[in-house]
C-alpha cells in the first residue's frame, strides 16, 4: 500500500512561489466579503419613492357694495369646504359691525341672497369668487319673534277679559250680566295662543334662522291690534250673544277644539319629518284620524288654523273675528300655495290631485 504523501511547510511555500495554485490577496478578499454583506443586507434594489406634495386650491371671495359696486374687503384663503356661514363670519372678523345674520351675500346685484348652507365651492368659476354684500338690518331669531307675536295677544285679551276700569265704564262693567259664550270664549282665545307657545318652545325647531326687526314688528302690529279690536267687543258690557244662542255657541266651540287639536297633531307630525333629515320625504296619514287630512291637502296644519277661526268667528258671532279671519284665509292661501308647489318639485312620488290648503278649491 501507498502512503500519501503530505507536502511539508517548505514546499507549500515553494508551490505557491512558482504558481502552482491561484491565491487572492488578502485585501482583495476583505473587499469582497464586505461587499457580498452590503448586498444581501441591503434585499432588491428598488427605485427611491416619489414624493407627492398635495395641494388644496384655496379661493379668495371678493365682496362688494350691492349699491356703489365699491370694494369692501376681500376674503382669501378660504378652502373648498367651506360654506357661505363660514365666509360671514370671517367678513365680520375684518367688518364687526356687520354680524353674520346682518349680512346678505348674492351673486348678483338683484338677485336672490344665499343661503348659509351654500359651499363655496359651488359657487366657484376660478379661484375668485365676486359676491355682492346688503346690509339685512338688525335681525332678531324666529323663536323670538313667535314668542313675541303670541305672548302679546295672550295679556292684551286678558287685560279685556277683567274689564279694567280704564278701558270700559265702570258702573256697565259692574251691572251687566256676561253670557256664558264670554267666559268661553276668553278660554278658547288662550287655548290657542298657549297652544303656540308651547309648539314654538318644544315642538317647532328653527336652523338658527333670523328675520329683520321690522318684520317683528310687523307681525306684532297685527296680531297685537286685531286681539286688541276682538277682545274689546267681546268683553264689552253691552256685548250681544250669538242669534241662535247656545246650540250655535256649543256647536262652534266644539269644532274650534277639534281643529286646535288637528293643528296639535298636524305640527308634531311635521316636526317628525325634519329630524328624519330626509327633506324629500312628505308625512303620510297614520292611525291618527287627524292626520288622515294629508290625504287631501298639502298643508292640513293651515286648514286647521283657519278652521279654528271661522268657528270662533261663529261662536261669538262679531265683526273684528270675522275680519281677522279673513285676512287670515288670505295669508295663510299665498303660504299653502308656495308649499304646495315646492312639494311638487321635490317629491317624485307626490300626488297631483292634493289640493294646497283648503281640498277640491285651492
Amino acid at each position: 500500500m501507498y502512503r500519501r504523501h503530505k507536502p511539508s511547510a517548505t514546499e507549500k511555500r515553494n508551490f505557491a512561489a512558482h504558481g502552482g495554485g491561484l491565491s487572492l490577496p488578502q485585501n482583495d478578499t476583505r473587499s469582497f466579503y464586505s461587499l457580498s454583506q452590503l448586498v444581501l443586507s441591503a434585499g432588491h434594489l428598488r427605485q427611491p419613492p416619489v414624493l407627492r406634495h398635495s395641494k388644496i386650491t384655496y379661493f379668495e371671495v371678493e365682496i362688494l357694495d350691492a349699491q356703489s359696486k365699491k370694494q369692501i374687503c376681500i376674503v382669501d384663503k378660504v378652502p373648498p369646504t367651506s360654506t357661505l356661514l363660514d365666509v360671514k363670519h370671517k367678513f365680520h372678523k375684518t367688518c364687526p359691525q356687520w354680524y353674520p345674520s346682518r349680512v346678505g351675500l348674492q351673486l348678483e346685484r338683484n338677485g336672490p341672497y344665499l343661503k348659509d348652507s351654500v359651499s363655496i365651492q359651488s359657487l366657484a368659476v376660478s379661484s375668485i369668487i365676486t359676491l355682492y354684500f346688503t346690509d339685512l338690518g338688525q335681525q332678531v331669531s324666529w323663536t323670538t319673534v313667535f314668542l313675541t307675536e303670541y305672548t302679546g295677544p295672550l295679556l292684551i285679551y286678558l287685560l279685556f277679559y277683567i274689564r279694567l276700569a280704564s278701558i270700559y265704564n265702570e258702573q256697565e262693567s259692574t251691572k251687566n250680566f256676561r253670557h256664558p259664550v264670554v267666559h268661553l270664549a276668553c278660554f278658547c282665545h288662550c287655548i290657542h295662543y298657549i297652544r303656540n307657545l308651547l309648539e314654538t318652545l318644544f315642538v317647532h325647531k328653527f336652523s338658527g334662522g333670523h328675520t329683520p326687526l321690522k318684520n317683528m314688528i310687523k307681525g306684532c302690529a297685527f296680531y297685537w291690534g286685531f286681539t286688541s279690536w276682538i277682545a274689546y267687543y267681546i268683553n264689552h258690557p253691552r256685548y250681544t250673544p250669538p242669534t241662535y244662542g247656545n246650540r250655535q255657541v256649543m256647536f262652534a266651540a266644539l269644532a274650534f277644539l277639534i281643529c286646535e287639536a288637528g293643528n296639535h297633531f298636524i305640527n308634531v307630525a311635521l316636526a317628525h319629518q325634519n329630524h328624519s333629515g330626509n327633506k324629500s320625504y312628505f308625512p303620510s296619514p297614520t292611525y291618527n284620524p287627524f292626520t288622515w287630512l294629508f290625504a287631501l291637502v298639502s298643508c292640513p296644519n293651515y286648514t286647521y288654523e283657519i278652521g279654528s277661526w271661522i268657528s270662533f268667528t261663529v261662536m261669538t258671532q262679531t265683526l273684528p273675528v270675522g275680519v281677522f279671519a279673513f285676512l287670515m284665509v288670505i295669508q295663510m292661501s299665498f303660504w299653502a300655495q308656495k308649499k304646495h308647489k315646492m312639494y311638487l318639485k321635490k317629491c317624485n312620488t307626490y300626488t297631483y290631485r292634493k289640493a294646497a290648503m283648503i281640498p277640491f278649491i285651492f
